[in-house]
């Protein structure tokens, strides 16, 4: 059984990690599809090979999610439960959620659905001691509410010296060096994502494998597990996630390649920041969008479209909820069959 169920998570991390770069590759080519700073071919296929790089380039990120979220389990069959029930019910989300064209946080939805679990494997162990308040605080609720008031507010100020330090430029100037700025910062964030998002699942891959094992210390990663989620992330960002890139671009809000450069500079460094330094799992849907209306906001005429805004953080807010409910519900679902 034990062996079945890690098959079965390993599986379904490396299709929620495919799906996670097919999504998140919207975030990075949105803005510079938009502007033409980028064709479409090109930066897809600039954002897969940048997210393959951020995975692989360090793993103290996925070092450190391990000691945070590591928890108590029954046994290794019901550990695996665990992680198998937050992967399904992260998935479902976003794939209803793409279906929908609704940028939305692969990592909260994940982080959601393990504090779900969690709580029904308390339900049915009320003994072993659970780190489900952290968990939600420090993976789902700091995150959704600090990364796009950041976002936001840091595009939205730094838009005001960009645009002054290129008041005596030209219209096409300022749009052919925005565009080359922006192309570059495109690739900054996806190779951002790779170092948050990526990293995260080469961490989920090397839990399934500490659990299955046994193996008491978690102070290194395994070589495959960022090679696999790299192969992974970057096999899922070829497939271009149109949906989401036609929402971040064209229904939020309308902005120029200057303005698209900034957020994207923002949305980079925030992501590194939240890697490298603060280890902090940061949303790079969030990040990203947040970023794109803050910049776009900072103009004279009404830009944003604040209706789809409204719907979009609708769907920030209740997707944790609804991701908790399933990895719930699926955990009790399962906890007959995992003996």
């Amino acid at each position: 059984m034990d062996t079945f169920v890690f098959v079965l998570v390993i599986a379904g991390a490396c299709g929620f990690t495919v799906l996670n770069g097919f999504r998140d590759v919207a975030n990075a080519i949105a803005g510079a599809v938009r502007t033409g700073a980028l064709q479409p071919r090109i930066a897809v296929v600039g954002a897969a090979a940048f997210a393959f790089i951020g995975t692989l380039l360090s793993t103290s990120f996925s070092l450190a999610l391990l000691d945070r979220a590591s928890f108590h389990y029954h046994s290794p069959a019901s550990g695996l439960g665990l992680l198998l029930a937050a992967i399904i019910s992260a998935t479902a989300w976003l794939l209803w959620t793409w279906l929908r064209g609704i940028p939305h946080s692969s990592t909260h939805a994940l982080f959601a659905g393990l504090a779900g679990a969690l709580l029904a494997s308390a339900l049915l162990h009320p003994e072993d001691p659970i780190g489900v308040p952290l968990l939600i605080l420090g993976g789902v609720l700091i995150p959704t509410i600090v990364t796009p008031v950041v976002a936001y507010i840091v595009s939205f100020a730094v838009t005001i010296p960009a645009t002054w330090f290129m008041r005596h430029s030209t219209s096409s100037r300022v749009t052919r060096v925005s565009r080359g700025a922006q192309a570059v910062t495109s690739l900054a964030v996806s190779l951002g994502n790779g170092l948050q998002d990526g990293q995260r699942n080469a961490a989920l891959l090397t839990f399934a494998f500490v659990i299955y094992t046994g193996t008491e210390t978690t102070d290194s990663i395994p070589w495959w597990a960022p090679l696999t989620a790299a192969l992974c992330m970057g096999l899922g960002a070829l497939g271009g996630g149109w949906r989401i890139t036609h929402t971040i671009g064209y229904r939020l809000v309308r902005f120029d390649p200057l303005r698209g450069a900034t957020a994207q500079g923002v949305s980079a460094l925030l992501l590194f920041a939240g890697a490298l330094v603060l280890h902090l799992p940061l949303s790079t849907t969030q990040a990203v969008t947040s970023s794109i209306v803050g910049a776009g906001a900072n103009q004279r005429f009404e830009s944003v479209i604040w209706a789809n805004v409204l719907r979009v953080a609708t769907y920030w807010l209740t997707g944790p909820v609804i991701c908790l409910g399933l990895g719930w519900l699926l955990y009790l679902a399962m906890h007959p069959l995992l003996g």
